[in-house]
């Protein structure tokens, strides 16, 4: 469970890119964040993976209040959060395997299992063929299948991504949403901002962000 309870977030010298944020993420759902540029899509996700803390207002994650963290905590909840960006933020100085194998190392995970880990993560985005290429010899779709392993090689329980087809074509795209969708089917939390929801026949929850305050949003229970 992920909630915000009168959540406000303002940079130094900037109005409240955030204002008055409540809502409820239970487990397992998929959720689209909506909204035009500068809506303060990017700064709701950054607030849910707690890469930023709020000027006030509280977040829960697993009941663990996030704003109250010490700085030892943060690597071990941010393991539990899998980050995809719109411009991949790929190492292409290092293969598509070194690529996904980094969470792991940054993680200390045992070294027996970390190539199995590598492999079934390429493996389930369509890459396991292409371990051994440099990232700039992909295409754009196929690079943002890279950033998705990379994401899920640790074994997330949220996966977030930040308007992930924004600079590719539908074909591509429908590939990367089919993608979060099977994730999603097996019970991991998709959260993932985008300007307009995409066709598809699944259950989700939209969270529609205009001018940095929320609309059409169920109320809490």
């Amino acid at each position: 469970m992920i909630k915000f309870t009168n959540v406000y977030k303002r940079y130094p010298g900037e109005m409240d890119v955030l204002q008055d944020i409540s809502l409820a993420i239970n487990a397992g759902e998929l959720v689209f964040v909506t909204g035009s540029s500068g809506a303060g899509k990017s700064t709701l996700l950054k607030l849910i993976s707690a890469v930023e803390k709020p000027t006030s207002g509280t977040i829960f994650f697993e009941n663990q209040n996030l704003s109250y963290l010490k700085k030892n905590e943060m690597p071990f909840l941010r393991r539990k959060f899998g980050m995809i960006f719109q411009d991949h933020k790929l190492l292409y100085d290092r293969t598509c395997f070194d690529n996904v194998l980094l969470p792991l190392a940054i993680n200390d995970s045992d070294p027996s299992d970390i190539g199995r880990r590598v492999r079934a993560a390429l493996n389930k985005v369509g890459l396991l063929e292409k371990e051994k290429l440099m990232p700039i010899t992909l295409s754009g779709g196929e690079q943002q299948r890279l950033a998705i392993a990379r994401a899920i090689v640790s074994r997330p329980s949220v996966l977030i991504a930040d308007e992930p087809t924004a600079n590719l074509d539908r074909g591509y795209a429908d590939e990367i949403m089919n993608i979060f969708y099977s994730f999603q089917q097996v019970g991991v939390t998709v959260i993932i901002s985008s300007h307009e929801i995409p066709p598809t026949k699944m259950k989700y929850k939209e969270l529609h962000i205009s001018k940095g305050s929320l609309n059409n949003v169920p109320l809490l229970t």
